[in-house]
This record gives C-alpha cells, sequence and structure tokens, in this order.
C-alpha cells in the first residue's frame, strides 16, 4: 500500500476515491467511474469544510444528503456505503491535526444530519415520481378498461422506468401487472407477484386499520389511502414500504381496478433504528441512557390505577479513587462489568436498568406489587457487587450506596421529581458510611431541597443585604457589668423568615461564601463597637465585641490583612475585639494554621476558644495556642439550674477555671439562664458570661440600655 498522501488536496482525493468506489455499484448513472468521482469531489469538499468548520452547520449536512439523492444515489445501500465511508475516513483524511474526539463526534453528527437530509430528499423525489404516475394513470383509467389503447406507450414508460414498485390489481385482489422496480423490490422473479392474491401479503406487525382502509377502498368508498406497512419476501426476510393504493375507475365512474405504489424504506427504517438506539443508549455498557430511562419511567408514573413503580438509584462508593489511581480505560471496564451485573438483576417484566452516566445506574421496576419488589431488586444489586471485579491483574472491591423511591403510579410527581428525591436519598445512604439503601423520606426530601435552595441564594442575599447581625451581652459575674456582646449573624430570608447560623453557616462554608459573609460580619460589628464606645465609655475599659471565625476563615491568606484594615478604617482599638474559634478547628492545628491567630494576639485582639470542653484536645495543648479567653461549653452548667448542682459538674467546671487562671486565661461561660447558676458560678471563679439569664441575643440598641443602667447604677 502507498504511504499516506501528503497534501490536503491529496488526502481530499484519496477520500473522494475511496467513496466513489463504495458508492458506484449501487448507483444507476451512465457515468464512467472516474467521472463518478469527479461528480463526487465537491460534495467531498463541503463534507470536508463541514468536519472543520468553526460552528456545526446542521443545514449544510442536511444538504450533503440531498445532494447524494441529486447525484442519482438514490438506493439506500448507496447512503449506507456512504456513512460508512465518512466513519472510517473523514476524519482519517480530512480531520487534519485537530482533536480526535472532537472530530469524531462531529462526524458522528454529520452522519445523523445526512441521513435525515437523504431521506427528506429521497421521499420528494419519491412522491414527485408518485404524483407523475398517478396522473398517468388517471389519465390511462380509460385506456386501462380498453386494453390502454391511447397511450400504452406513455403510460408504459412510466410504468416501466419508474423508481418506485406499482402494481396493478383488480378489485378481488388479484395482482395483474408489475413493474421491474417492485419485482426487485420483493427479491423474487415476476412470477412470485403476478397471480397473487393481495390479501396474501398480511404481516403481524400490520396496523388495525390497513385492511379496514384497503376494504374502504376496494368497496368504492374511499379514492385512496397511505399507509405505512411491511411485507414478507419469498426468502423469509421482511420488506418495509410506505405504501399508497389509489382507485381506478372506468369511463362510468365504477370501481375496476387498484393501483398500488410502493417505496422501499427497509434501509431508512434500519438506519433509523441503529440511530434511535445510539441516541437512547450508552455507548460505553450497552445499557439504556437517561433518554430512555425518562421516557420508560414517564410512561410507568402514566399507569392505570392500582399500579406502582419502584426506583432504585446506585452511586458506586469509591469509583473516583480508582479511576484516578488506576486509569480511565481500568475505570471504564470496570463500569462495563458492573454494568453486566446489574443487567442480569433486573430480568423480571418491567424491569430494566439503565446508566444516567459517570458511575450512576438506576434500576426501575413496575406492576401492582412494587412495595416488596423494589427491596428485593436493591438486595440483588447489593449482592452483585459483592464478588470483587478482576482488572488489571487486581482484585477491586466495589460497594454501591443505593436510595430507594416507590409509591402508585398515578401519584402527581413527575419523573425528574423522583429522579431527584432517589439521588437526595441515595446521598443520604452514602452520608451514611455507604455500602447500603436507603428508602426516600420525604421530609428528609424536603429539608434537602431546602439546603440547595439556601446553598443557591446565599451569593444574591449577600449583595441584597439580607443579613444582619443581633448582640448578645457578655456580663462580668463579679459586678453585673457589662463589658461587651456576641455578634450573631441572622439571615432575613423572603420566604423563610429569620434563620439563625446554624442554618445556613455550614451552606456558606461549603460554598466558600463564609469568607466574603465573614468579612462583612467583621466590619459591621467593629463599627458596631465604635458607635458604642462613641456613646458612652466604660471606667473598666471600651465595649468588646466577640466576632466568631470559621475553620474556613482560619486558612484564608487575608484574614490578618482585613482585620488590620477594617480596625483601622474605624479608629477602634484592637483589645475591643475578640475572636471566637472553636475547639474542635483547632485540635491539632499545625504553626502554619496557628500564625495569623498568633499575628493578632500579638496586635492586641483577645482570642477566645469557643466551646472549650466538646473537643478532644489535650489540656496541656492550651500552652501553645495563642488564646486569653475560654469559652466553657453550656453542657458543663447545665446540672447548674437545679440546686444542689451536682458536685461531679462543680468539680470539672472548678478544675477547668483553676487551670485556665494557672494560665492566665479568662473563662467566659455561655447558657447561663438562671440566678443560682450565674451565682454559683461567680462563687466558682468564672470571668464573664452570657445567657438568656441576662438577655436574649437582639439589637444593638438593648445593649446600650444594658450598659446605661450599668454606668448610672
Amino acid at each position: 500500500m502507498s504511504a499516506e498522501p501528503d497534501g490536503p488536496e491529496d488526502r481530499l482525493r484519496r477520500f473522494a476515491t475511496i467513496w466513489s468506489r463504495a458508492v458506484f455499484p449501487v448507483s444507476p448513472t451512465a457515468l464512467t467511474r472516474p467521472e463518478f468521482e469527479e461528480q463526487l469531489l465537491p460534495l467531498a469538499r463541503r463534507m470536508s469544510e463541514a468536519l472543520r468548520a468553526r460552528t456545526y452547520d446542521a443545514a449544510e449536512a442536511r444538504a450533503l444528503g440531498a445532494a447524494l439523492v441529486d447525484a442519482h444515489c438514490t438506493d439506500p445501500e448507496a447512503l449506507s456505503r456512504t456513512l460508512d465511508c465518512v466513519d472510517a475516513y473523514l476524519v482519517l483524511y480530512c480531520g487534519d491535526d485537530g482533536p480526535r474526539d472532537d472530530l469524531r463526534a462531529r462526524s458522528s453528527r454529520i452522519q445523523h444530519a445526512m441521513a435525515a437530509g437523504f431521506a427528506h430528499a429521497l421521499r420528494a423525489r419519491t412522491l414527485a415520481e408518485q404524483e407523475s404516475i398517478a396522473q398517468a394513470a388517471l389519465r390511462a383509467q380509460g385506456v386501462v378498461a380498453q386494453a390502454l389503447h391511447a397511450s400504452e406507450a406513455r403510460f408504459r414508460a412510466v410504468f416501466e422506468g419508474a423508481a418506485i414498485g406499482v402494481g396493478i390489481a383488480d378489485l378481488d385482489g388479484n395482482v395483474l401487472e408489475t413493474n421491474a422496480a417492485l419485482t426487485r423490490m420483493f427479491g423474487g422473479g415476476e412470477q412470485n407477484i403476478r397471480g397473487r392474491n393481495v390479501k396474501d401479503w398480511t404481516h403481524a406487525e400490520d396496523a388495525p386499520h390497513v385492511w379496514r382502509l384497503y376494504d374502504e377502498l376496494v368497496g368504492g368508498q374511499r379514492e385512496h389511502y397511505h399507509v405505512e406497512k411491511a411485507f414478507y419476501r419469498p426468502d423469509g426476510t421482511v420488506l418495509w414500504t410506505n405504501l399508497t393504493v389509489s382507485l381506478l375507475r372506468d369511463p362510468d365512474g365504477n370501481p375496476q381496478y387498484q393501483l398500488a405504489l410502493m417505496e422501499d424504506t427497509t434501509e431508512r427504517r434500519l438506519l433509523n433504528l441503529r440511530l434511535r438506539y445510539e441516541a437512547t443508549h450508552d455507548a460505553l455498557t450497552g445499557l439504556p441512557n437517561r433518554t430512555l430511562f425518562f421516557e420508560r419511567l414517564e410512561k410507568a408514573l402514566g399507569a392505570g390505577p392500582g399500579q406502582r413503580f419502584g426506583l432504585c438509584y446506585l452511586d458506586l462508593d469509591g469509583f473516583k479513587t480508582i479511576n484516578d489511581s488506576l486509569g480511565h480505560a481500568a475505570g471504564d471496564r470496570l463500569l462495563v462489568e458492573i454494568a453486566d451485573r446489574l443487567q442480569s438483576c433486573a430480568t423480571a417484566p418491567g424491569e430494566m436498568v439503565a446508566r444516567l452516566g459517570g458511575d450512576e445506574f438506576v434500576a426501575l421496576t413496575t406492576g401492582p406489587h412494587t412495595q416488596r419488589e423494589v427491596d428485593e431488586l436493591a438486595t440483588r444489586i447489593m449482592n452483585a457487587l459483592l464478588a470483587p471485579v478482576r482488572i488489571e491483574g487486581r482484585e477491586l472491591t466495589v460497594r454501591g450506596s443505593i436510595g430507594i423511591v416507590e409509591g402508585p403510579a398515578a401519584g402527581e410527581r413527575s419523573a425528574a421529581e423522583v429522579l431527584r428525591s432517589a439521588d437526595i436519598t441515595m446521598y443520604r445512604a452514602k452520608s451514611a458510611g455507604g455500602n447500603r439503601f436507603e428508602l426516600a423520606d420525604p421530609e428528609a426530601d424536603a429539608r434537602a431541597i431546602t439546603r440547595h435552595g439556601l446553598t443557591t441564594a446565599l451569593p444574591a442575599a449577600l449583595e441584597r443585604g439580607e443579613f444582619f447581625i443581633e448582640y448578645q451581652p457578655l456580663v462580668h459575674l463579679g459586678d453585673g457589668s457589662v463589658r461587651g456582646a456576641e455578634a450573631l449573624v441572622r439571615w432575613l430570608h423572603p420566604q423563610h423568615g429569620v434563620l439563625g447560623p446554624d442554618r445556613f453557616i455550614p451552606l456558606a462554608e461549603h460554598t466558600g461564601l463564609i469568607v466574603p459573609l465573614g468579612r462583612w460580619v467583621l466590619e459591621q460589628s467593629v463599627r458596631q463597637a465604635y458607635e458604642w464606645s462613641e456613646r458612652y465609655g466604660a471606667a473598666s475599659g471600651p465595649l468588646r465585641v466577640n466576632v466568631n471565625l470559621s475553620p474556613c476563615q482560619l486558612t484564608h491568606p487575608g484574614l490578618v490583612q482585613d482585620t488590620v484594615e477594617i480596625l483601622e478604617a474605624t479608629g477602634v482599638p484592637p483589645e475591643a475585639l475578640c475572636l471566637e474559634v472553636t475547639e474542635s478547628a483547632l485540635i491539632g492545628a499545625d504553626d502554619d494554621l496557628l500564625k495569623p491567630l498568633r499575628r493578632l494576639a500579638e496586635m492586641g485582639v483577645d482570642i477566645a476558644l469557643d466551646d472549650f470542653g466538646t473537643g478532644y484536645s489535650n489540656l496541656a495543648n492550651l500552652r501553645r495556642l495563642p488564646v486569653s479567653i475560654l469559652k466553657l461549653d453550656r453542657s458543663f452548667t447545665q446540672s447548674m439550674q437545679q440546686f444542689p448542682a451536682d458536685p461531679v459538674d462543680l468539680k470539672i467546671v472548678e478544675g477547668i477555671v483553676s487551670l485556665a487562671h494557672s494560665l492566665d486565661l479568662a473563662v467566659t461561660v455561655e447558657g447561663v439562664e438562671t440566678g443560682a447558676q450565674a451565682e454559683q458560678l461567680r462563687i466558682l471563679g468564672c470571668d464573664t458570661a452570657q445567657g438568656w439569664y441576662y438577655a436574649r441575643p437582639g439589637p444593638p440598641d438593648r445593649l446600650h440600655d444594658l450598659a446605661l443602667v450599668d454606668a448610672t447604677g
């Protein structure tokens, strides 16, 4: 074989040569093969340009299919061979150095559009021929009755030369004449068709109305009808046709003959079936894809009373790790093996398995008893995953998490809502550790949907100013004076009302919005501290504002710079600011994480260790943390609401206070709700406290009132 052609024009010529050699034997043309190649060369050039165009032009691709018909390549085999050549050689010879995957995707789209353009043009041409034959037949009605005297030659020319099959039968259905095209369609000699009765050509896939229309036509009740009909050939294969049957009357208007016009659509039908299969099945595993699954699910949801459905949504646990460590080729082989196992789990009537994409699969079961069957289906799937999968000499253990949705078919949920519920439930199973299945919980679904809605609304909420801050006073246990307040952010949501930080702070941390939101809270709180200092002074020093820091903010490189800029812009001294960090955020913290806190502490900003006692840090770890305040969690002081208090709790609190003071740390207690608690904590040596006993979180003016009472005695 010669070497690959050098220039683009040579490669284009090579493609045109291969194409012409493939199509020439099935094209009714008077041209020689080289002349036929020259006729296809402009079409090859247009096809090459369509492949490499910046944007895909579906109209141009359809026009290429129509151009095949204009070039007299009307045999469906010519289209099939053309598509095979395009699939095998277009990217090879005309793709230049472009990305192969993109070019193959473009080539596939060109093939689909060419097939559609070919079918449309061939149908238009066929209809034109049908009209010509029908007109000739109508003009020849009297001639047929009188042995076709006057226009025998003209009718015969159209009759014999037509590209579509033409047959004439009497009103009893006996075939009198057929043309060559019809004979070729049936694949046998003329003797296998002439003399047969039309009613012998029944087929299992005949629509019920086909023979009703036929009886109405031969009975003179209609002039023509058009249907899609299948015929059995003598060799047992099936011929699919577009069939038009017309009634021919004698000069007096009496029904005399029936005229059948047949267009062979077998290849086109097979092509459409192939394209339909490719559009509805996953290329890797061969399973139905998302499109076909949604069709089946919507059909199941539209079933009649008494019918139910069950859906299992499967996601493989740890598939990304396998993909990343062994490569995508190994991951693909794993998915194929899993798909085969899942397919074997859904073999009963009304069951199907589909691949939605990636490592996500769904299994559907329908019928009146899916409450029991869907659990059995999920169990079969989990059992099918037990055996290791051998890939590249390795035995891989694969597990999965399944979300199950089951219910009556006649419900009000759409297919998308059912799948979303199954997806949410699957993630609930995965969050519980995986390798399990969970049944959908409408309340859990609603919470998850609400979380999703809040997550998507967060960025706009910050821009629209929907957040506000409430302040809870910090009271000195020794003299009862207000020493400051903790800033607590709230979200005034348009639909859900006022939301506490526990509803949206985890979402903000997950999305990264916690950094701009935290900076906004810090800036607003420091400005409020400035307003307090301007409004009145305190003998014990400035009123301090406590601001919570998320673990995500600790790792943000702009934390120190943002804090310095805010303090300098407002003129608030660093000692008027306390940053609260949860104990769990500092467990095992290295020097890099502690460095920004140390810098802030060196400036004079207080660092408080929040929720102390709820984590697992070593008490000796306090020596290396740049904290000046311990905030004792409310769980240690709840028993002090009763009298007498639990002596064990008293000893624990007393020990923590003694330890803190020995390290020069102040102690703040949260959750003080009674006077007895406050007095007991004062006796134990705690420094400051906050809780509903003093005030609930509220607007900054509430703190003004409390501080003013302290200032005036």
